[in-house]
């Protein structure tokens, strides 16, 4: 048996452990992959949710119905106000905890309603380097990691999920769309809206793994590096420049770094 074996057995032994659990289900890659793999343990009894958010975005939700229905697993949503949570409109870099702290304590309401005792996420192993003070939400509320505790990385879940067959597999990564916002300009619909426009017109026109992080009136636009070029040909820049100063962003930049997870972290640290 391969390392990568290994963590796959650890994987279902923990969710065998737990009997029964509801995983938190955002249609990405990770969580895909641990409901795909509790789906195929019979003696597992599951529910997958989706937490609906004006921060989440509407594809997301689209795949994330689409997955559960190819799985055959009971699926269901919660709608979360996330505008009524002062911590996250003020968007300080504790905005994650208490974001995940009131969704995942809905999750705890209906999951224990549904006659559940245990839930989980689709943290990594990854996850645990970078600044994530939603852990703690998630500690508190006593919210299992099984991919975070069975090892596996990002580039190993997407590797266990084409093995699988699923189609998350070569999905890019995707995150709140409140993380796109500086830290301490308050987070507003507009503004949310205003950043789901802006990325999904770039990915029409053939860019991957995108992100456009907002200050304000200016954009700064990440992609991978190998699609920098591309981007700032004429023809492109053009086109860019036009639609994002049409939904206010006055000053747009390209980031020569590429795209990077959690680029809005750089500098921070958790506080013990």
């Amino acid at each position: 048996m391969n390392a990568l074996d290994g963590k796959r057995k650890k994987l279902e032994q923990i969710l065998e452990e737990m009997g029964n659990v509801v995983i938190a289900f955002s249609g990405g890659v990770d969580s895909a992959l641990l409901l795909a793999v509790a789906a195929r343990l019979y003696h597992v009894k599951l529910l997958a949710v989706t937490v609906t958010s004006i921060s989440y975005a509407e594809r997301e939700k689209d795949d994330a119905q689409r997955f559960a229905q190819r799985l055959g697993v009971k699926h269901r949503y919660i709608d979360v106000d996330q505008m009524s949570i002062p911590g996250f409109v003020a968007n300080g870099p504790d905005r994650c905890y208490h974001c995940k702290k009131e969704i995942f304590s809905s999750i705890r309401t209906f999951a224990e309603m549904e006659g559940f005792t245990n839930i989980a996420d689709g943290s990594n192993a990854d996850d645990a380097s970078d600044y994530r003070p939603g852990h703690k939400a998630l500690a508190e509320l006593g919210v299992r990691s099984p991919l975070m505790e069975a090892g596996l990385t990002k580039e190993e879940i997407r590797k266990l999920s084409r093995e699988m067959g699923l189609f998350t597999a070569s999905k890019p990564s995707y995150a709140c769309l409140a993380s796109r916002i500086q830290y301490g300009e308050p987070i507003t619909p507009e503004k949310l809206a205003r950043v789901e426009q802006a990325e999904e017109f770039i990915e029409k026109l053939g860019f991957s793994h995108i992100r456009v992080r907002s200050y304000g009136t200016l954009a700064r636009i990440e992609v991978e590096p190998s699609q920098i070029t591309l981007m700032t040909q004429t023809s492109t820049r053009t086109k860019i420049l036009k639609r994002l100063n049409e939904l206010g962003f006055y000053y747009v930049t390209v980031d020569l770094a590429g795209f990077r997870s959690g680029s809005m972290n750089a500098g921070l640290t958790e506080k013990k």
